[in-house]
C-alpha cells in the first residue's frame, strides 16, 4: 500500500523563488526568461505553462517524471545559486505558483507560474546595473541578456530595465539589486526600483552618448579656464 500526501487546497496561491536568464527576441519586440538547467532551451514569458521537456504527452508536473517548473521556498536558497560561476549572470525571480503543484521539502514542481518581480544583480564590473545587454550567447530566435552599467553597455544590443519590463508585460517589475551575487537586496526597497521616467526615444546607449558629450564639453571648458588663468598670472 502506497501512502499519499494529503491534497492541499490553499486559500492563496503559493509563492517561491528561482533564478533564470533574461532573454530578448531577435526582433527586439518580446522579452522573457530561460531556465538554468532542465528546460533551459525553452524560453518562457511572465505567465507561462509548463510542458514535458522530454516530449511526453502527459501534463506537467507528472509524478513519474521530473518535468514542470521548479522553484524553492526561501529567497536565500535561490540567491545561493547565484554564487556559482555558471549562474552569476542570472537574475532572481519572485514567482507565484499556479495550477497543479507537487510540494517538496525545499520547494515546488508545478504546472503554471507568474513571474512577479525580477531582481537584476550588479554589472560584471561591480557597478549598479541600469540595463540588460547582450550576453554573447542565446537560443534560436532569442538573445540572452546580462546586467550592465551605463559605462559597460557600449554598442551592445541592450534594453533598460524599465523597457525589459514593458516588453515582458503582464505586470512584471524589474528592479536593480543593491548587492553582489547572493545579496541582491530587497526588491521592495524603493531605492532599488528602476525609474521608468526616462524621455521617450532615449535608451541606454543614447544616454551614455549624451553623458560622454557633456564630459567632453566640461573637459574643454576646464582646459580653456586653465589657459586663461595661466595668461592672467603672466
Amino acid at each position: 500500500m502506497r501512502l499519499r500526501l494529503p491534497e492541499e487546497r490553499p486559500t492563496e496561491p503559493p509563492t517561491g523563488f528561482k533564478i533564470a536568464h533574461p532573454v530578448l527576441s531577435q526582433d527586439g519586440t518580446r522579452a522573457g526568461f530561460t531556465g538554468v538547467s532542465l528546460g533551459g532551451a525553452l524560453p518562457y514569458g511572465v505567465v507561462a505553462d509548463a510542458s514535458c521537456v522530454y516530449g511526453r504527452r502527459h501534463r506537467s508536473p507528472a509524478r513519474l517524471c521530473d518535468c514542470g517548473f521548479h522553484c524553492v521556498h526561501e529567497r536565500a536558497a535561490a540567491e545561493a545559486l547565484l554564487c556559482t560561476a555558471e549562474h552569476r549572470a542570472a537574475v532572481l525571480l519572485d514567482i507565484t505558483v499556479l495550477g497543479t503543484y507537487i510540494r517538496f521539502e525545499l520547494g515546488f514542481r508545478y504546472a503554471r507560474q507568474r513571474v512577479r518581480t525580477a531582481t537584476v544583480g550588479p554589472c560584471a564590473c561591480g557597478a549598479r546595473s541600469v540595463a540588460l545587454a547582450d550576453a554573447g550567447w542565446g537560443r534560436p530566435g532569442w538573445r540572452a541578456l546580462a546586467a550592465a552599467c551605463a559605462g559597460c553597455v557600449r554598442s551592445r544590443t541592450s534594453v533598460s530595465l524599465a523597457e525589459f519590463a514593458r516588453l515582458a508585460g503582464d505586470g512584471l517589475r524589474v528592479v536593480a539589486g543593491s548587492g553582489g551575487p547572493g545579496g541582491l537586496g530587497d526588491p521592495g526597497d524603493p531605492a532599488a526600483t528602476v525609474d521608468p521616467g526616462l524621455p521617450e526615444g532615449l535608451g541606454v546607449p543614447e544616454l551614455v552618448a549624451e553623458a560622454a558629450l557633456l564630459q567632453a564639453r566640461l573637459d574643454w571648458f576646464q582646459s580653456r579656464l586653465a589657459r586663461l588663468e595661466g595668461s592672467g598670472g603672466q
